[in-house]
């Protein structure tokens, strides 16, 4: 995993790892290269964006960040974190809508060495309103 992220994130190239250099593997290696085309190797930035006509402001990207139910013990058992946010707070609900508040802390960010393909913010929003990329 920690491989495929940093090949993402343009870290590393495809033909860093060795084993798909192997003839069995040219498949992988052929749609990777294709995948990536001149992206590849080019250093790219985390990008959490929150698409406001979108939102509706249910809030659960607060209450399902593990970074805010970490840092914010209210939002543990799905109430709003006190305000005004703690430093580590990632997300909060503001004018009726979801706000980023602090990249810094993400899961995907690398910290203490380590860095996660986290996407509960995405991938639990039911409006689809955050996305996650690399740019």
């Amino acid at each position: 995993m920690a491989y495929s992220l940093d090949l993402l994130q343009g870290k590393v190239k495809i033909d860093d790892c060795t084993p798909l250099l192997e003839p069995k593997y040219k498949k992988n290696y052929d749609a990777l290269k294709e995948l990536l085309g001149s992206d590849e190797g080019k250093e790219k930035e985390l990008k959490i964006d929150v698409e406001s006509d979108l939102c509706d402001g249910c809030g659960i990207c607060v209450t399902i960040c593990p970074v805010n139910a970490r840092y914010c013990p209210p939002s543990l058992s799905g109430k709003a974190p006190e305000y005004p946010p703690e430093k580590h707070q990632l997300f909060q609900v503001k004018a009726g809508k979801c706000e980023l508040l602090n990249l810094k802390y993400c899961r995907r960010i690398e910290a203490e060495g380590r860095e996660r393909e986290c996407r509960v913010c995405e991938t639990y929003c039911p409006r689809e309103a955050i996305k996650i990329d690399y740019v």
